[in-house]
């Protein structure tokens, strides 16, 4: 993350981190983001990096990377927002991520249009004209069912533009 945020720094971009605290004692945190949120938990984080993402795109990572992955994908499917979501496949690291996404729509395990919803490329820009291109399915479930999970967010209903 780290190399990512200095060259983005260095081509004059900005950059916003959310950090726990105690990663913060560990000297983890970078000093020379545009903005740097402090929070207390990893929850805090997650949520604060929602709050303040336009959309989601995961590089090569691990552990961390796929459960922050899929909680955001979860949280689309759930309708607590309805941001775009989509993996950079450089060099090949995802590539066995789509035979296994699609495993999951044949088992039922995954409806086809919350799969479609993460947007996967090996190239950046078409990356992100994909994910700029790509409508929300809406949540899972409607009325009374998708506002009692909503966690006290607004569920987004398929009916918003």
């Amino acid at each position: 993350m780290g190399i990512l945020a200095d060259a983005t720094l260095a081509a004059g971009g900005a950059v916003y981190g959310v950090i726990p605290t105690q990663l913060v004692d560990r000297e983890i945190a970078h000093p020379g983001l545009t903005e740097l949120y402090e929070v207390a938990t990893m929850h805090q984080r997650k949520a604060r990096m929602e709050e303040l993402s336009d959309g989601f795109v995961a590089l090569p990572g691990g552990a961390g990377t796929l459960e922050e992955l899929f909680e955001v994908w979860t949280w689309a499917q759930l309708g607590l927002h309805d941001k775009p979501i989509g993996l950079l496949d450089v060099e090949g690291y995802y590539s066995r991520m789509t035979p296994l996404l699609d495993h999951m729509v044949a088992e039922e395990f995954l409806r086809p249009e919350y799969r479609d919803a993460l947007q996967i490329d090996t190239d950046p820009v078409a990356l992100l004209e994909k994910m700029a291109a790509v409508r929300p399915p809406g949540p899972k479930w409607s009325g009374a069912a998708a506002a009692s999970v909503s966690d006290g967010r607004r569920p987004v209903t398929p009916e918003e533009p």
